[in-house]
């Protein structure tokens, strides 16, 4: 389906390095006139008009839209999807690319979105569901070695835990499960066999029955070099990934999962609208699902936005409903993001200080801001773990890769650390 030429009016909801890419990537479009960020950051107000009204907030959201004529609402977060932020503006008439609160259950509920795997028979990892402390118990010492404990619900990044023994896992699975380590997140956890092989991240855009793969990405988890310490809401990312046969992937995740998990989701009568996230492990030629998400993965919305072709068009049409299926083509070059984080992240931070050398990038750096907020003369300073990530793009991964890190060595914060190993040659995650 093709449409007359719109320019577009653009709401971000967010205010996070996703959603500064997106903004980015909007105002560098020449169908965008308009480009509003809520609540947006201060980077996001170099290219767009921030409000302040929160991601979640349904019916402020709608109504600014409304009152301000936006032709595309894009929802960065899960929070914004969880709140029904896609249903008040598909209400009020604005064309959301983002999906329903019922739709969103494939990321805002591990159980739901494991049984529906299950269901249809998409690759994945063996997965028992537990909602008490005896139930995890019974079914943990029965199963030996290495297991990954899920919370059902969002927990920022912070809901997976890779164990590797049984008493590991009976802690972890007692924390959240008894202690409520994370709330009603933790209210029922998933027990998952632990795959190994590479990791990558795939894309799909989707208007309820269609999709359009992206080119994929791979991102860092792990708090440390190597591999090593606690899962994080992401420490860089890059791509393509280092998959000799991600093409290939690519259609097979289209093919094996992707359209399987529309056709249902049509069938339940919430239809998915936005970008599914299918979170996969390659283990012997195969793409075994880890998990979805409901919207752009972060931080790999800000290594793929400044690397890909204008994708302001494409998000329209997949929210009207009129996106031209299959796979994008392959763009040249590779690129590669790196984040900085304040001690002792993950665990909690103290907001403050100054953001400094945003400014003194090397040409062709950019950087999208994470966890910031506006300080003195509005100035950004420290609000959060994750404060900024700096991307770099190259005519191949060595070129992104060392322009990434001359960009990320010119930013200083207190308490700044970032892990040098990012889309290392050995990349051991």
């Amino acid at each position: 389906m093709t449409r007359k030429s719109v320019r577009e009016r653009v709401l971000v909801v967010g205010g996070g390095g996703r959603e500064h890419a997106l903004a980015w990537a909007a105002r560098r479009s020449p169908e965008v006139e308009l480009v509003l960020a809520a609540p947006g950051n201060p980077g996001t107000r170099e290219v767009a008009e921030n409000i302040s009204v929160a991601a979640t907030d349904a019916r402020a959201l709608a109504e600014l839209a409304v009152a301000r004529g936006v032709t595309l609402a894009v929802l960065g977060p899960d929070a914004a999807v969880a709140a029904g932020v896609g249903d008040a503006l598909s209400a009020a008439g604005i064309p959301c690319f983002g999906p329903t609160a019922a739709a969103g259950r494939l990321e805002t509920s591990k159980v739901f979105a494991k049984q529906l795997m299950q269901r249809l028979g998409v690759p994945t990892a063996d997965f028992r569901v537990c909602s008490s402390w005896e139930e995890a118990q019974a079914q943990l010492r029965g199963r030996p070695g290495e297991v990954v404990v899920k919370a059902d619900g969002l927990a920022l990044g912070k809901g997976a835990f890779v164990c590797a023994g049984t008493e590991e896992a009976l802690e972890v699975a007692r924390r959240l499960l008894v202690e409520r380590e994370l709330g009603e997140a933790g209210r029922q956890v998933v027990l998952e066999e632990r795959l190994h092989g590479e990791e990558a991240s795939f894309f799909a855009l989707c208007d309820g029955t269609r999709a359009r793969m992206l080119p994929p990405a791979r991102d860092y988890k792990a708090a440390l070099e190597g591999g090593k310490g606690p899962n994080t809401g992401g420490m860089g990312a890059y791509a393509p990934p280092q998959l000799p046969s991600w093409e290939e992937l690519n259609r097979q995740v289209l093919t094996k999962v992707v359209e399987p998990v529309l056709a249902e989701m049509a069938r339940l009568s919430c239809p998915f609208v936005g970008c599914l996230y299918v979170g996969g492990m390659v283990v012997s030629g195969e793409v075994r699902v880890l998990e979805f998400n409901a919207r752009f993965g972060d931080p790999e919305a800000e290594v793929l936005l400044p690397w890909l072709p204008d994708l302001l068009p494409q998000l329209g049409l997949a929210a009207r409903g009129g996106l031209e299926p299959g796979v994008a083509p392959r763009p040249t070059g590779a690129s590669v993001g790196v984040v900085a984080v304040r001690q002792p992240y993950p665990a909690p931070v103290q907001p403050g200080g100054e953001v400094l050398g945003l400014d003194r990038l090397p040409e062709g750096c950019l950087a999208f801001q994470m966890g910031t907020r506006a300080g003195v003369g509005g100035r950004p300073e420290v609000s959060g773990g994750r404060v900024v990530i700096v991307v770099g793009s190259g005519i191949d991964l060595g070129a992104a890769r060392e322009l990434a890190y001359r960009g990320i060595r010119s930013v200083q914060f207190p308490g700044m650390r970032y892990r040098a190993d990012i889309a290392a040659p050995a990349d051991d995650g």
